[in-house]
Formats: C-alpha cells, structure tokens, sequence
C-alpha cells in the first residue's frame, strides 16, 4: 500500500471539517463529520495540481470512520498496515 509519510496532522478547517495533512505538510484528506460519526475522505492531486477526490496515497483508508478528530487515533487508522 502506498501509505503519506507520519504522523498525519488536522487542521481545522470548520467545525465539521479537519484537513488531514501528512509528516511533509501535504494535504492528503479531509476529516468530516457526518451525523455521529467523522469520516475520512482521501484527497490526490494531479501533477498539474488538479484535486482527485479520493485519491492519494491514502485512497485505500476512504471512508474509514473515526469517533472524534483526534490526530494521534487517525494516525493510527490510515497508517496501519
């Protein structure tokens, strides 16, 4: 699995959207909350700089749901193996 170097960062974004970055600042997803639940949306980008929703070297964690935006526990869920 292509995996973004960690640990992953969030950024708020508003108050029902974090973006995820990883270890090199890059913006590989968006943390959003839907309903109870946060939900992780993986973000790509083209090589001319185009977004590619759900895309990106986490494209295979899309979807994964988290219970609150907490960096250290969406580290762990995207990042493992």
């Amino acid at each position: 699995m292509n995996t973004a170097p960690g640990p992953l960062s969030l950024r708020r974004v508003n108050d029902g959207v974090f973006a995820v970055l990883d270890a090199a600042g890059q913006h590989v997803g968006n943390l959003k909350r839907i309903g109870a639940v946060w939900k992780f949306k993986a973000v790509g980008s083209t090589a001319r700089g185009e977004t590619v929703p759900g895309g990106g070297p986490l494209t295979e964690r899309h979807n994964t749901v988290f219970d609150r935006p907490d960096a250290a526990e969406v580290s762990a869920g995207l990042l493992a193996g």
